[in-house]
């Protein structure tokens, strides 16, 4: 009889590769490194200097669904950039269509914080400038192209300084710690099958700037 499929979400640290085996001569860790489980493989990547949520499954039909752009699957975002960016640059974001590496971006959901997420400290610190502030964007985008977030915020003159993936339609971090991972629970799973329902995105707690949580 064939085991059922398994599905999880693992919290992604800084400097870990979306893989499970390592580059040759690599020092990086990999996903094999926090997840024992055998036969699930990522649904979709996460650059290694980004954090957050990755679903890994052994439901390849569901993989399809994740990875494909035409299911325009939404996947919401935490990025910390340097300055402060105005009207301008949000609708940049949002309206779409900005030229990047031969291909224009599709409108995205993009407004500024009012607080910083309540994120733990990355290892290592990003570098700041004390001259510059920073400021903390959510992005909605329906596509995950190769470092798009962080090309779509250089491109408005805010470069990225943190990118924490947060959500994939329903499901998000919550009550979860870098390196830690969870089966989905069945209503997040039919709820990816259904279409990746935004819904609403619920958020982990967050502080009000200034409070050094992720400086």
């Amino acid at each position: 009889m064939r085991a059922a499929h398994r599905y999880l979400l693992f919290y992604k640290p800084y400097g870990v590769l979306s893989q499970f085996t390592p580059e040759p001569g690599s020092r990086h860790q990999c996903l094999g490194d926090f997840v024992k489980v055998p036969d699930v493989y990522p649904a979709g990547r996460l650059d290694g200097d980004s954090e957050g949520l990755v679903l890994l499954t052994s439901d390849g039909d569901l993989q399809h669904v994740l990875t494909d752009p035409r299911y325009g699957h939404p996947r919401t975002y935490w990025v910390q950039v340097e300055g402060i960016p105005g009207r301008e640059a949000l609708d940049r974001l949002r309206r779409g269509g900005m030229m990047i590496q031969g291909y224009f971006t599709r409108p995205a959901a993009a407004h500024l914080m009012e607080a910083e997420p309540d994120l733990p400290q990355r290892h290592p610190p990003i570098r700041m400038r004390k001259e510059i502030p920073t400021a903390w964007l959510e992005l909605t985008l329906t596509e995950g192209r190769n470092r798009q977030v962080r090309r779509m915020t250089a491109a408005t003159g805010y470069p990225t300084l943190r990118l924490v993936r947060a959500a994939i339609g329903p499901v998000t971090l919550a009550g979860m710690m870098p390196g830690g991972w969870r089966d989905l629970h069945p209503e997040e799973v039919e709820a990816l099958r259904a279409g990746l329902a935004p819904g609403t995105v619920r958020s982990l707690p967050r502080r009000k700037r200034g409070s050094g949580a992720s400086r």
